[in-house]
């Protein structure tokens, strides 16, 4: 069983607002074992919503609309169903007493526009919204030498149609056959290569037809693998995608740092804790950044101290003590420099570990030779400095420099 979510409304096409519907649909319905396979945003026109329909019509088994059932002159979803099918609009008695109703509790005169929402296209039924003026439509249309298609029309006000597809639409699905089969995912994350690398590293194991289905994306220099598996029984999903995680994990050892929503930050936490280390932290070209990270983990308390953030020789030499001339460090003694916060912090908050992100360099775009943005790690046993072109788009440079710094910290307590 196939999906297609058809989100309509000017203010979605224009990018007015995001679309957020389709998201909370899409994981709705492939919890019942729909797959979704297509996502079709459609603005305030029944010239280009009924063709919308008819293609939908004839490569899907269920769609799901969202928006367009107000009473409005702009809300068109409804005539353009009806045209869509050749059938005409009828009125349904329970859905106009509702909205009567609804008007009456609120203590507030219907206006005539409203009788709108209770027309229906004939031979269809009316989704009652508990909440709201505008009920849903759930129309059956014919397809030869196939089942017909089932098309749920929901408002787009994200509260009413959440609770209508709970209520009305998920039941119906299962009625229909839904739900004998799950749909689940898991999303191994990796940090340290490139896509093309890690591909590189494993077996032939990225195809798009196989069942479990694995893919790869990428954000911000995270790499995740993303598995995904049908089956009978959650259990079942989770049993086919075992080996083939197993199979990542081996190939690509240290690379992976965690699962699901796991971020590197969850990573360094959780071995902290496990060996019993805190950690504080010295920031200048990330401006607080990893340490805004670090203190969202919900376990970090008690292993995350703190922070410092610098943004100038002054700031420098008053948090950390730095030497006056730190200005003069950033140009010909970086390392010296960022090995210095580390150490320095690592005192202040009398922690295991010191970890330091030091000033960004000029950033040139056209350099053939970058210069580097430089961490270092103080523990115990002394200093360690890295190094990192700094060449990345200037909107990533941040976030990009802060899981460096983080991985950095991550790889040494593995050792």
């Amino acid at each position: 069983m196939h999906a297609e979510i058809i989100s309509i409304g000017d203010e979605i096409t224009s990018g007015q607002i995001l679309d957020t519907n389709s998201q909370w649909l899409s994981l709705r319905l492939e919890e019942l074992g729909v797959k979704v396979l297509y996502h079709t945003t459609v603005g305030d026109e029944p010239d280009a919503i009924v063709p919308v329909f008819q293609h939908a019509y004839g490569r899907s088994d269920v769609i799901v609309t969202t928006g367009g059932l107000g009473a409005t002159p702009a809300d068109m979803t409804r005539e353009a169903l009806a045209r869509s099918v050749g059938r005409k609009l009828v009125m349904d008695p329970k859905a106009i007493e509702h909205i009567r109703q609804l008007f009456a509790r609120r203590k507030r005169e219907m206006p005539k526009r409203n009788e709108v929402q209770a027309m229906c296209p004939e031979g269809g039924r009316m989704v009652p919204n508990p909440n709201g003026t505008a009920p849903g439509i759930d129309l059956e249309v014919p397809r030869q030498g196939k089942p017909p298609v089932r098309l749920f029309a929901l408002p787009g006000v994200p509260a009413e149609m959440k609770e209508m597809f709970a209520q009305t639409v998920a039941r119906e699905l299962r009625k229909a056959g839904a739900g004998q089969r799950v749909i689940r995912h898991r999303r191994i994350n990796c940090f340290g290569a490139g896509e093309t690398q890690i591909v590189a590293m494993l077996p032939d194991i990225v195809h798009r037809s196989q069942d479990p289905h694995v893919g790869i994306t990428a954000s911000q220099a995270t790499i995740t693998m993303r598995l995904s598996a049908s089956g009978a029984t959650e259990e079942a999903c989770q049993a086919a995608m075992e080996p083939i995680a197993a199979t990542i994990r081996q190939h690509l050892g240290k690379l992976v740092f965690g699962e699901d929503d796991d971020e590197l930050q969850d990573a360094v936490i959780r071995l902290l804790r496990q060996k019993g280390k805190t950690l504080a932290t010295a920031e200048w070209g990330t401006a607080g950044l990893v340490a805004d990270w670090l203190g969202s983990v919900a376990d970090a308390p008690g292993f995350y101290l703190g922070g410092v953030v610098v943004q100038s020789d002054a700031t420098a030499k008053r948090m950390l003590d730095l030497p006056a001339d730190a200005g003069r460090a950033r140009a010909d003694g970086q390392e010296r420099l960022a090995a210095s916060m580390a150490s320095a912090c690592r005192q202040r908050f009398d922690a295991d570990y010191g970890l330091a992100i030091g000033p960004f360099p000029k950033f040139d775009p056209g350099a053939s030779d970058p210069k580097p943005v430089i961490f270092a790690l103080a523990a115990a046993a002394g200093v360690s400095p890295k190094s990192m072109p700094f060449s990345a788009h200037p909107a990533l440079l941040k976030a990009l420099c802060g899981k460096n710094a983080l991985d950095m910290l991550r790889l040494a307590m593995m050792e």
